[in-house]
């Protein structure tokens, strides 16, 4: 049920929790949005319906829901740059009594920048690749009206800095490829801020980047936007991130406000069955709530699995053994790095270990040398004592019938010309396996357990959602009977809910077919939610190997602890 804009309830924890929160919420509005309705088409239904909620000076509030939901029509709406056939159908929108909705496009050019920063989600996106950092940071004080060269050069430094970017005075000339994902974002910060915007939207800013980097975003940002007074409208899909950074949390459902109320109120106490999903799936609330309970049995069991523990067998199906890999830099002879460190586990039959860590820990070039998709400097992977990097070529070939992997990005791993049909099929044809009419059972077969309907298999793949697409990528690694699944960032690029449904449903697989899964992904929540054990890597390196008990109640690194620290929503764990 939608609450009533004007009279928020009080801040009472988190960010919000403040008496500084509580200030906030008592200014003045400086955004006011009223009925807002938004359609596609001429005579298309509204996909927006009755949006209203106030935004106060100097007030962060977030705007949390799955895909779909409305989150980022809402903002397109804001800042007038709806997609397509997009248009505001009914409603207002007004900065400071000015009605967005009804004003000319070019008297809008001079609002966004200006009045409205924008802080979008994928810097690479974002950034002209060909393009200096520092120019494209000057093009932006220059649209929005600073004049002489000097002036803006020094300007555009000044912001970098104040971006927190190290160095501005020389990486100014620098292009975006030179920089880190953090770094860019950080780019991304200073280009919004370049016109000393009253109001900031930042679109889900850091969800591509690791939580250590994503906290150091976040902390710099509210540090930015609290000196400044400005306002920020926060867009997200993780609640422990809405409730940790805001003041305020509007949660939408298909075009809708369905809930409004401080952090404390939607995380502890939501009243909608829609947010008390979200609250239940959100995978950083459940690992700060899950961190601070204390082990009921010295056998670890995935938190999904709602059975009684499994016992955890002590039977290895992978060894990974002194495990080294070594990349020659271009154009520097004699040049090398060391991407994985003399790195050593092993996996239980039946259980999920989960390699955690910062990019460029070394985590994704360990389960391609176990896919045998980069051979190792050094060391070597063993499959029930096989050795995969080791071997001929065709032992390698049988022991890739055993091993198959997830990948992060169901849109790029799944040829869009291709039926579901043939997708999951491929693995079968190449490897030889059964008749035609066989293979297509054993499709049909498929679908079912990863809970998709059979009519989907005539289908390409842009026809179905995110979920659904992870669901093929599932199936089609079942199509050989592996006994070890490497899901590398496989749920990384879901919302909250949808991630929910692929580890439930990857748990459940687990739990019925005896699978094994080595999980590769820098979210220590996900982690908490799937994993009986966990390896810790940095710069190529195992720093903590343990059950997933012992690393999240007692770490015993610091890097572990910093990682730990860095889950959003521990305010909020109970």
């Amino acid at each position: 049920m939608q609450q009533d804009a004007e009279t928020p309830r009080d801040v009472e924890a988190g960010s919000g929790g403040t008496t500084q929160g509580t200030e906030r919420t008592n200014r003045r509005s400086i955004l006011q949005v009223r009925n807002l309705e938004v359609s596609f088409g001429p005579a298309s239904s509204p996909v927006l319906h009755n949006v209203s909620f106030d935004l106060r000076a100097g007030e962060r509030v977030a705007i949390v829901g799955q895909s779909g939901s409305g989150k980022s029509t809402t903002i397109g709406a804001i800042l007038r740059l709806l997609p397509g056939s997009g248009r505001i159908s009914k409603g207002q929108i007004l900065l400071d009594g000015d009605d967005l909705a009804a004003m000319s496009e070019s008297r809008m050019r001079s609002i966004r920048g200006r009045r409205i920063g924008l802080v979008p989600q994928d810097p690479m996106s974002n950034l002209n690749p060909s393009m200096k950092v520092g120019a494209q940071i000057a093009d932006a004080l220059a649209a929005n009206g600073l004049r002489g060269g000097a002036d803006i050069k020094r300007r555009t430094v000044e912001l970098m800095s104040e971006a927190g970017i190290p160095d501005a005075q020389r990486r100014y000339g620098q292009y975006p490829h030179e920089f880190s994902g953090g770094m860019r974002q950080r780019v991304l910060i200073a280009i919004a801020l370049a016109g000393e915007p009253e109001l900031l939207i930042a679109d889900e800013p850091t969800s591509a980047l690791d939580v250590t980097v994503q906290r150091q975003i976040l902390n710099h940002l509210q540090t930015l936007v609290d000196a400044r007074g400005t306002s920020l409208l926060f867009v997200t899909h993780d609640l422990g991130l809405a409730a940790d950074r805001t003041d305020r949390i509007i949660v939408m459902s298909e075009g809708r406000i369905v809930e409004v109320g401080t952090p404390a109120q939607i995380l502890l106490a939501p009243q909608e069955e829609y947010t008390q999903r979200l609250v239940a799936a959100a995978p950083s609330v459940a690992a700060t709530a899950a961190a601070t309970v204390a082990p009921s049995s010295s056998v670890p069991a995935a938190v999904l699995n709602t059975g009684a523990p499994r016992q955890v067998a002590v039977e290895p199906i992978l060894c990974v053994r002194n495990l080294r890999k070594e990349f020659r830099l271009r154009g520097q002879r004699g040049s090398l790095v060391t991407a994985v460190d003399d790195v050593s586990f092993t996996v239980a039959r039946g259980t999920t270990t989960a390699i955690v860590g910062e990019s460029g820990s070394g985590k994704t070039t360990v389960a391609r040398m176990i896919l045998g998709l980069e051979n190792p400097t050094g060391g070597e992977a063993l499959i029930e004592g096989k050795s995969i990097t080791g071997s001929n070529a065709s032992d390698r070939r049988g022991l890739r019938r055993r091993v198959q992997p997830v990948f992060q990005d169901p849109y790029g791993s799944l040829d869009p010309t291709f039926s579901i049909e043939r997708l999951i099929d491929e693995p079968l044809r190449i490897f030889k396996v059964g008749g035609k009419q066989s293979r297509l059972q054993r499709v049909a077969e498929l679908l079912d357990q990863v809970a998709l309907p059979r009519t989907v298999a005539q289908r390409r793949p842009n026809e179905l959602s995110g979920g659904q697409r992870q669901r093929v990528a599932i199936a089609r690694a079942l199509a050989l009977e592996p006994e070890l699944i490497i899901c590398d960032e496989a749920v990384s690029a879901l919302d909250v809910l949808v991630q929910d449904q692929i580890l439930s449903l990857l748990a459940d697989l687990q739990q019925r077919l005896g699978l094994t899964y080595l999980f590769i992904t820098h979210d220590l929540a996900v982690v908490r939610q799937i994993a009986h054990n966990v390896v810790v890597m940095k710069s190529g390196k195992v720093i903590e190997n343990g059950d997933v008990d012992q690393v999240f109640l007692a770490p015993q690194d610091d890097y572990t602890k910093e990682l730990l620290g860095a889950i959003p929503g521990a305010a909020f764990a109970s």
